[in-house]
């Protein structure tokens, strides 16, 4: 298996190929329509992707190569129980206002992609409500701040609490497509 992926080299590949998103904003996107109830293996992700971000044409083989990586390690970090997901971003040392733009980007993705697969939110819970209401106001939020220690560690807790989110919109309308999937029939 591939060692973890990192914001620049997605955002790298995505850009030789004249993909317009970032890494964050992809990742974002992925996440979304897991989280919003498309199934771990639904392999038509690729051609809804291509037509949310390259215009409807298929991705080239390296662009599909990673983008598939990513779709991959973004299902093992959304099944694992210790809340292990990683949102892609510029690394720590990067300027926070990078940061800041790349996990905009994130959220703006995600919102997207869980739109794709959930536009019923009947069925959601009030959390999950709540946790997409503070998801849109982070999407609309401006680029952060100075780089002081409080901007660092406002910046810190708005990422924390969009894992936590994300995962909890997982655990609810994703896991249980996967819990169907995997469990045996019961025998009475």
């Amino acid at each position: 298996m591939d060692k973890q992926l990192t914001f620049d080299k997605v955002t790298n590949v995505l850009s030789q190929h004249d993909v317009v998103v970032d890494g964050a904003e992809v990742q974002g996107i992925l996440c979304g329509m897991l989280c919003g109830g498309m199934s771990l293996t639904d392999q038509n992700w690729t051609s809804a992707l291509a037509d949310t971000i390259n215009q409807g044409k298929s991705f080239n083989d390296q662009t599909t190569h990673i983008l598939t990586q990513l779709f991959n390690q973004l299902c093992q970090q959304l099944l694992e129980p210790e809340f292990a997901l990683q949102l892609l971003m510029p690394e720590d040392d990067a300027p926070i206002n990078d940061r800041g733009a790349a996990l905009i980007n994130w959220v703006q993705g995600f919102m997207m992609g869980f739109g794709l697969h959930q536009q019923d939110l009947t069925k959601c819970s009030e959390d999950v409500k709540e946790a997409l209401e503070d998801f849109s106001d982070i999407a609309r939020m401006e680029e952060p701040m100075d780089d002081d220690e409080e901007s660092e560690k406002a910046l810190f807790e708005v990422v924390e609490y969009v894992k936590i989110s994300a995962i909890l919109c997982f655990s609810e309308l994703g896991r249980s497509l996967l819990d169907d999937q995997q469990e045996p029939p019961t025998v009475h």
